[in-house]
This record gives structure tokens, sequence and C-alpha cells, in this order.
């Protein structure tokens, strides 16, 4: 088999893997999974840059603004899925005890 053929045998796998994996958990672990996955793409994020700025070809400059982006696109996206997440696992905001302010109280 040729080299190409591999790779993309072992790409082809890798997803059907990965996809295997995800759907098997469970959503009370899904939020710390995910905040576990932000902390590994702010190390990928921090290699692209790396990467990047040792470039000396345009191509390599160009391919490496693009990994910085889409690393960046994924790591504040995984964030906002975060926050909403712990949001809606918070409780509900309760209303004052009483029909009565402070501003109330002041009056004379």
């Amino acid at each position: 088999m040729s080299e190409p053929i591999i790779w993309l045998t072992i790409f082809v796998l890798s997803v059907f893997v990965g996809v295997e994996v995800i759907a098997k958990v469970s959503s009370t672990l899904h939020t710390p999974l995910m905040s576990g996955a932000n902390a590994i793409h702010g190390i990928i994020l921090l290699g692209a840059i790396l990467v990047t700025a040792t470039a000396t070809s345009p191509f390599a400059v160009a391919v490496g603004l693009v990994a910085v982006v889409l690393a960046t696109v994924n790591m504040v996206g995984g964030f906002v899925v975060t926050d909403r997440m712990l949001r809606m696992f918070g409780g509900r905001k309760r209303p004052p005890p009483s029909g009565r302010h402070a501003s109330q109280d002041e009056q004379p």
C-alpha cells in the first residue's frame, strides 16, 4: 500500500473511534470534559502561534494563520458552550422574600 492510503486509513479509523467515544459520554460528564478540551485547545493555539512565528515561506505563514484563526474560534467557542452549560445547571433566581423594597422602608 502507498503511504497516502495508509494515512487516509488511519484518519478514517480515528474519526470512527472519536465518534464512538463521544457518543458514549453522558451529559453529566460533558461539561468537565469540555473544560479539559478547552485547555488542550489553548495548547494547540500556542503551538500554532509558535510554528507560524518560525515559518519562512509565505505558504507556511498562510497555513499557520488559518490554524491560529481556527484554533482561536474553537477555543473561544468551547468556553462559550461551557459557560452556557454551567448556567443551565445553576439554580433559578429567586424573587425577593417580601413585596416591599428597601426604598419603601426609607420613606416616612
